[in-house]
């Protein structure tokens, strides 16, 4: 139908407002709208931010005895995660269930990309044995979002038993899926074990592309064998694959670690003369290197390159120098950093706080620590983990260590802080 295609052309260009104009001009010449049509229309909406109008366009489709089906939903979800708002996506999927609308293999996949990506691989995999329980049958796409759910937090064994399943299932791994699995075993620190898949994934006759370069350089370069990271960098290129600033970026964070800072320029310099100008995460990359290494007068010219464009200094760039300052006992410097940031219009964050408290902690100044997290509380900025734990870590008395965990436990009722064992 002429109208959805249109539908579906402004909401790929985020005109809803056409897009609605079109969904009015389809009513109008009593032409009768599909599911398909409510379903561009509601990713039209999510996709502009407009949740309440996608809302209002799932509660229209009754009027016309459309039911909402698996499509409708699955458009909802989808837009919806799109638009960052998981937790709508969640309560929109019971929705589902509830008014008796059996999830598709799609929606499943959808939920458990949810899951995934919020590092909740335990949700992900309760929802993949319930589609299973439902006779609902998996396909690639499904077995790649567990798997990449296993990766990302690095539970090799875990995606290599789901991998073996999707075998099971007659199903054959496409480039996406052993790049998952690569991943796998790159975040659990054993790059030869994703090498293998590497390796597998050739003999199988299935092409790695650019991401399969780019996992292995990240691979090497997280083990810290940056001369293996550099091979597959070269590797890539003699093949005709153009470095990204991703492949770029990676391979730096390899030098980068093992605190090379001639090959960490060089590479700087190969981005320049690529066309690939350093955004603001290579450059707060540098600008963390040589803080690292000492050399600060190059650390503050990267700053001061970066104050003045293009690319912004943002909260990032701060928490490093007040990371470095602070490390190094500076503590002047930080806090002249620190107190620069209002003028910045850039709001400290917990990584901001937690970095300065560090500072005083480690000369165990308990009771600066203690102004200080006080301060962090009266700016609203809420106290993770890690800052229970630097705080713990000011103490140097059992007295000490108890009045900083009521303190902790009495200012944040409601908040969830996991305080140290």
């Amino acid at each position: 139908m002429c109208y959805n295609l249109l539908i579906d052309a402004y909401g790929q260009k985020y005109l809803y407002k056409k897009a609605e104009e079109t969904y009015v001009d389809l009513l109008q010449a009593r032409c009768i709208p599909t599911e398909d049509t409510y379903a561009l229309l509601i990713k039209a909406y999510c996709a502009c931010g407009m949740l309440e109008k996608a809302e209002a366009a799932f509660v229209d489709m009754r009027k016309y005895g459309l039911p909402p089906s698996a499509i409708v939903y699955n458009a909802y979800i989808d837009g919806l995660m799109k638009a960052g708002n998981p937790q709508r996506a969640i309560e929109i999927f019971q929705r589902m269930k509830n008014d008796g609308c059996q999830p598709s293999t799609d929606t499943y996949t959808l939920l458990i990309n949810l899951h995934g990506k919020a590092s909740q691989s335990y949700m992900a995999l309760k929802l993949f044995n319930e589609m299973r329980s439902k006779k609902c049958r998996p396909d690639i796409c499904t077995y790649t979002a567990l798997v990449n759910a296993f990766a990302r937090e690095g539970l090799c064994e875990k995606a290599e038993e789901i991998f073996e399943q999707m075998q099971e299932d007659k199903l054959e791994p496409d480039v996406y899926t052993y790049n998952a699995l690569m991943e796998a075993y790159s975040r659990a620190g054993f790059p030869y074990g994703a090498a293998e898949i590497f390796s597998l994934m050739r003999h199988m006759g299935c092409e790695p592309d650019r991401a399969s370069y780019n996992i292995m350089v990240d691979a090497y370069g997280r083990a810290g064998l940056h001369e293996d990271a550099q091979a597959v960098f070269n590797e890539m290129k003699r093949l005709g694959i153009t470095p990204t600033m991703k492949s770029h970026m990676l391979l730096l964070c390899a030098y980068s670690k093992a605190r090379n800072v001639t090959k960490c320029e060089e590479i700087v310099n190969q981005m320049s003369e690529s066309g690939l100008e350093p955004d603001t995460f290579v450059l707060n990359s540098m600008m963390h290197l040589y803080g690292r290494v000492g050399q600060f007068e190059k650390m503050e010219e990267v700053l001061t390159a970066m104050e003045k464009g293009p690319y912004e200094a943002d909260i990032s760039t701060y928490n490093i120098l007040i990371n470095i300052y602070g490390r190094a006992g500076f503590f002047e410097r930080m806090e002249g950093i620190f107190q620069s940031l209002t003028t910045k219009n850039l709001k400290p964050d917990v990584v901001t706080w937690t970095s300065r408290l560090g500072a005083y902690s480690r000369k165990k100044l308990y009771k600066k620590c203690l102004e200080i997290f006080e301060e962090m509380i009266d700016a609203g900025c809420h106290p993770d983990g890690g800052t229970a734990k630097v705080l713990l870590s000011a103490c140097s008395s059992e007295d000490q260590i108890e009045q900083v965990t009521t303190v902790i436990r009495t200012m944040h009722k409601g908040m969830e802080i996991a305080l140290p064992a």
